[in-house]
């Protein structure tokens, strides 16, 4: 009996690479951090009142390419110091 080969939308699936795990994570990771600390460091500044969303926002502009940017340039480092203190088994 011949099996039927199906491709339809719902059973194929859009992914990446494994080669771009790294960068995948240093975007979802700098993305997630920079809005977080976007968010804290507006309120303890300028507390949430009227704007506060808006200077998010305009903070985050800056703030989430640095972040990418330093998350790609450390996590070599951070890599090597996990390796150091946690162990293989």
């Amino acid at each position: 009996m011949k099996e039927r080969c199906v491709d339809s939308l719902s059973t194929r699936t859009w992914k990446l690479p494994v080669k771009a795990t790294p960068v995948v994570f240093a975007f979802f990771m700098s993305s997630i951090m920079a809005l977080l600390m976007c968010l804290v460091i507006t309120a303890a500044n300028t507390g949430m009142g009227p704007g506060y969303f808006h200077a998010v926002l305009t903070a985050y502009q800056l703030a989430m390419p640095v972040a990418f940017v330093c998350v790609m340039l450390v996590r070599p480092v951070v890599m090597r110091l996990v390796r150091m203190t946690v162990r293989s088994e």
